[in-house]
């Protein structure tokens, strides 16, 4: 059992690109991962790349890299991410969940789709800490993804690293525009999130969709912004964002990264 509770971390996970072109926040990641207790037990992570009806949670003991995308360069198709899963860290996520009124069920066979190993390839790039992966459960909104992170709170003691990959901004019809100047919207969103993290703000988040400037340009749908609700609510009401990097991609991207203490 760990003296020191952990933080919980959101990353965002950019583009699959963000695996060979790492800019600033790839060296970023690393170098927080590096100061990370050695004897961590495990990462839990939740990303909108496993949606599911029901919540579900990854029990592999072996889970395969997944390569969830096409178009892209033949170099992404070669990567690998070679972390064991935890089947007994997965019940215990489930046994959590349910004990907070939150049916879930085990996936034996589920992948790491590129949510979870691009990010982890920077944040832990020797690939030997168990990763457990969670689905976001289609139509569940802020406040219950928000549950779902403070359900699982109690791990962070015993040195489980709770960590939610999304994206501060994802409006993928930008990203194909080939625009490169730094989009002004996307700074000013992803600002009055920071502001809103600082002040622990936490209703305001919570109604982000009607509060935050540019919010729905920034995101037209909220799959990718929904993964910071799981890192606040596994962070508790009293956390403050300690920021890693606001690295903005491809104009539109911003790479916003944190961790919650």
């Amino acid at each position: 059992m760990m003296t020191t509770k952990l933080p919980t971390l959101f990353v965002s996970h950019g583009a699959p690109l963000f695996a060979v072109e790492p800019g600033s926040s790839g060296p970023a990641l690393q170098q927080w991962g590096a100061a990370l207790p050695a004897d961590l037990r495990g990462v839990v992570v939740l990303s909108p790349h496993w949606m599911a009806r029901t919540p579900m949670v990854m029990t592999t003991a072996a889970p395969q890299t997944w390569h969830d995308f096409g178009g892209f360069p033949p170099a992404l198709y070669t990567l690998q991410y070679p972390a064991p899963g935890s089947p007994a860290l997965g019940q215990e996520v489930i046994a959590l969940l349910q004990q907070a009124g939150i049916t879930a069920q085990a996936d034996a066979n589920r992948p790491l789709d590129h949510g979870a190993w691009v990010p982890l390839m920077h944040l832990l790039p020797r690939a030997q800490v168990p990763v457990v992966q969670l689905a976001m459960p289609a139509g569940w909104d802020a406040r219950r993804l928000y549950a779902m992170g403070a359900a699982l709170q109690s791990l962070r003691d015993s040195g489980v690293l709770l960590m939610g990959s999304g994206s501060m901004t994802h409006n993928l019809a930008e990203f194909f525009g080939g625009e490169r100047a730094v989009a002004p919207y996307v700074v000013e969103f992803s600002r009055w999130v920071e502001q809103r993290l600082q002040e622990g703000d936490t209703e305001a988040l919570l109604n982000y969709r009607s509060l935050a400037p540019h919010a729905h340009r920034a995101h037209p749908t909220e799959d990718h912004f929904l993964p910071l609700f799981f890192a606040l609510g596994a962070a508790g009401a009293a956390a403050r964002p300690d920021y890693l990097t606001r690295e903005v991609m491809y104009s539109m991207l911003a790479m916003d990264s944190f961790a919650l203490q």
